[in-house]
């Protein structure tokens, strides 16, 4: 497995629950791109599909600055 340096998160967001939030929706919106591909290997001859998670995928793109989301400023209000 992969290191994934979580001390990184805070440059991306506000705190850690919030990249939990985010990446859990990213690895959400990945696995629906991982299905349709699947569905389209396993029609043209099965071929094999790539084998990391999508969770791991997903924070990876966290860290890099890859994903692009938007804060419900009023939600901060609480």
């Amino acid at each position: 497995m992969d290191y994934l340096p979580l001390e990184n998160v805070s440059k991306f967001t506000r705190n850690r629950y919030e990249a939990v939030i985010v990446t859990s929706q990213h690895a959400r919106h990945l696995n629906l791109l991982r299905l349709a591909q699947l569905q389209r290997m396993l029609e043209e001859d099965g071929v094999e599909p790539i084998g990391t998670k999508v969770t791991t995928l997903s924070l990876k793109d966290l860290l890099k600055g890859e994903i692009v989301f938007h804060r419900n400023e009023d939600a901060d209000s609480d």
